[in-house]
């Protein structure tokens, strides 16, 4: 079959922005190959969304082909809340496997004693999607990280590990049968959320009673007051931590 670039839907700034930089940062790192079978995990906020979106249209640009399949978890606190991903699936022709979990009360449940809430669900989350990947025979699994995402893990491994480590844009699991890739780890917040406006992506709150209550969100919080002292700060903190994850040639420790 012979596959032909056509005309793709990017229009504005932050749109270009998004699927730009994530078809560069693939290409860069050989993330995708012809032939490949992407599961993208989707959890119905922004930065999932959008790249699930552009995923599907870096499908009409590549010069290879791939296939998607949209895979959400929903945790269990709004059973049908994940309505809007399954029509927007429909009318956009992507593949789609959504099941409602008993993931989010069960960590906050007695059965999780040890660990945070978050720590629990996002293991089972994980467990699971890993589950459906080799269900569907999927190479690849797709998150949808950004750039602020791995200065929060930076910061974050740092003074609760005493590690330097943030977050791969390419790891593979199960001896390389599965990989699991973040085309959006050079992407800032913001791009991504007005992409999202933009392209009219029916994007939900979290309905989960913990969500903005966690460790993560403290040094969310602790990293804004940084970056309101100096702008450069972030501009900076993201350069730096973005070229040192995301340059194949960087050194690491």
């Amino acid at each position: 079959m012979e596959y032909k670039r056509v005309k793709d839907e990017r229009s504005t700034y932050a749109q270009k922005m998004c699927v730009g930089r994530a078809g560069k940062l693939m290409r860069t790192l050989g993330m995708l190959h012809a032939g490949a079978r992407v599961g993208v995990a989707v959890s119905g906020g922004a930065d999932s969304f959008v790249l699930l979106n552009v995923l599907r249209l870096r499908q009409r640009i590549n010069p290879f082909a791939f296939d998607i399949m949209a895979l959400h978890i929903n945790a269990g606190f709004a059973p049908l809340g994940h309505a809007p991903l399954i029509q927007w699936c429909a009318d956009h022709g992507v593949a789609l496997h959504a099941e409602t979990t008993d993931h989010g009360p069960r960590a906050h449940s007695d059965e999780n004693r040890k660990r945070s809430a978050c720590f629990f669900c996002a293991m089972l989350r994980r467990n699971r999607l890993f589950d459906l990947c080799r269900f569907y025979g999927l190479t690849h699994l797709a998150m949808g990280h950004n750039a602020d995402d791995l200065n929060v893990t930076f910061f974050m491994n740092i003074f609760q590990t005493g590690k330097v480590s943030g977050l791969s844009p390419d790891e593979p699991f199960f001896e390389g049968k599965l990989r699991m890739i973040r085309p959006l780890l050079g992407l800032e917040k913001t791009h991504i959320n007005r992409a999202a406006k933009q392209w009219g992506l029916p994007v939900w709150k979290n309905p989960c009673p913990s969500a903005g209550h966690t460790r993560r969100a403290d040094f969310e919080d602790w990293l804004g007051e940084l970056y309101a002292r100096d702008k450069r700060f972030r501009a900076n903190t993201l350069g730096a931590i973005g070229r040192w994850q995301l340059d194949p040639n960087a050194r690491r420790p």
